[in-house]
C-alpha cells in the first residue's frame, strides 16, 4: 500500500511539472508570436477574447461583487460595464506584455504612446537627479508594468519588487520578457526587505506595488470596507527617513497611455515623530482608492482585495 501511495505521489509530481512546463512553453511561445504583430491589432483581439471569456469565469463573480460593495450607488448595468472595461484592460495587457520593450524605445521625452504632464515629469526628474533614497508605488492600474519599463527608460534605475508567478516556467517566461527592460528586480522572499533597504542605505530607488491582499499586513480601509496591506513601503520610509511618490498610468484611445508622478506623499508620523507604518499605509491607500475611483474599469478588480 506504501508502495502505491509513494508512486501515486510521485506520479502527480511528475504531472505537475509536466503541466507547468506546457503551460510555460506555450506562453513563450504565443508571446513571441505576438511580436511579429501589430501591437493595437493584437491589443484590440485579445481584449475582444478577454470580454468574451472572462464573463463566464468565477473571477468574473468576484469582480461583480467587488464593485457592488466599493460602488453601492450603481446600477446593474453600470457595474456590468466597468467589468467589461475590466476584462477589456486586461486582454490588453497580456497582448502588451510581448511589446513593452517597444513602448519604451525611443527618446524617453517623445515617446509615441506615452505621455507625461509637466508637472510630473517634473517631479520625476527631481526624484531621479536629487541623489538621494525614494519609495515609489503602483498599483495594478492600465498596464501595471508600465511604471518599472517607464523608470528605466526614462534614467530612474530602480530596484523593483515582484511577485514571482506560481507556475514555475510561467514565471521563467515572465521574466524573459521583463529581463533589459526594467531595473533591478527582487523577488518577494525573506531576503527582500533587506535588500532593498540596503539600497536605499546607498540612495537608491526602490519601486513596487500596493494594492495586493497580504496575509500578515496591517489593517487599512479600502473603499470602506477593512483589509491587509503589505507594510513593506512605510517600514522601509521609517527605517531610512526617505520620501515616498506614486506613479500611474491611465491607459487612453489609440493604445495611448497618459504617465503621472506625484510629489511627495507626506506620511503620517506617531507622537515621537516617526513615521507610523499603518498610518502611511492607510494614506498611501487612500492615493490609491482615489486613482482607481477616477477609472475604475481600468483597476484589476478579479482577486479578492477583502478576505474578511
Amino acid at each position: 500500500m506504501k508502495n502505491w501511495r509513494s508512486l501515486g505521489r510521485r506520479f502527480s509530481v511528475l504531472a505537475k511539472r509536466a503541466g507547468d512546463w506546457t503551460v510555460g512553453t506555450l506562453l513563450t511561445i504565443v508571446l513571441r508570436t505576438i511580436r511579429y504583430f501589430d501591437r493595437l491589432w493584437v491589443s484590440d483581439v485579445f481584449a475582444w477574447l478577454a470580454r468574451t471569456v472572462g464573463p463566464w469565469t468565477k473571477e468574473h463573480r468576484i469582480g461583480r461583487a467587488n464593485l457592488v460593495a466599493a460602488f453601492p450607488e450603481k446600477t446593474p448595468d453600470e457595474i456590468e460595464r466597468i467589468l467589461r472595461g475590466v476584462w477589456d484592460n486586461l486582454g490588453r495587457v497580456v497582448a502588451e506584455f510581448a511589446h513593452l520593450d517597444r513602448l519604451a524605445m525611443g527618446d524617453p521625452l517623445h515617446l509615441p504612446y506615452i505621455h507625461f504632464d509637466a508637472i510630473s515629469k517634473r517631479h520625476f526628474d527631481q526624484v531621479r537627479d536629487d541623489g538621494k533614497p525614494a519609495l515609489v508605488f503602483a498599483a495594478h492600474l492600465a498596464n501595471w508594468e508600465l511604471p518599472a519599463i517607464m523608470s528605466e527608460a526614462m534614467g530612474m534605475y530602480a530596484l523593483v519588487l515582484y511577485r514571482r508567478p506560481n507556475v514555475g516556467a510561467v514565471a521563467d517566461a515572465v521574466m524573459a520578457m521583463r529581463k533589459g527592460s526594467m531595473g533591478t528586480l527582487v523577488p518577494t522572499d525573506m531576503n527582500a526587505p533587506i535588500r532593498l533597504a540596503r539600497a536605499l542605505e546607498d540612495n537608491r530607488h526602490v519601486a513596487m506595488l500596493v494594492d495586493q491582499h497580504y496575509v500578515k499586513g496591517v489593517d487599512v480601509v479600502f473603499f470602506g470596507r477593512r483589509c491587509k496591506a503589505n507594510p513593506l513601503i512605510a517600514a522601509l520610509a521609517r527605517h531610512v527617513e526617505c520620501p515616498i511618490h506614486g506613479t500611474r498610468f491611465v491607459r487612453k484611445p489609440g493604445g495611448h497611455f497618459q504617465g503621472y508622478f506625484t510629489e511627495e506623499i507626506p506620511p503620517v508620523r506617531d507622537a515621537e515623530g516617526k513615521i507610523d507604518i499603518q498610518g502611511t499605509m492607510q494614506a498611501i491607500t487612500s492615493v490609491v482608492e482615489g486613482w482607481i475611483r477616477e477609472h475604475p474599469e481600468q483597476w484589476l478588480w478579479l482577486h479578492r482585495r477583502w478576505r474578511e
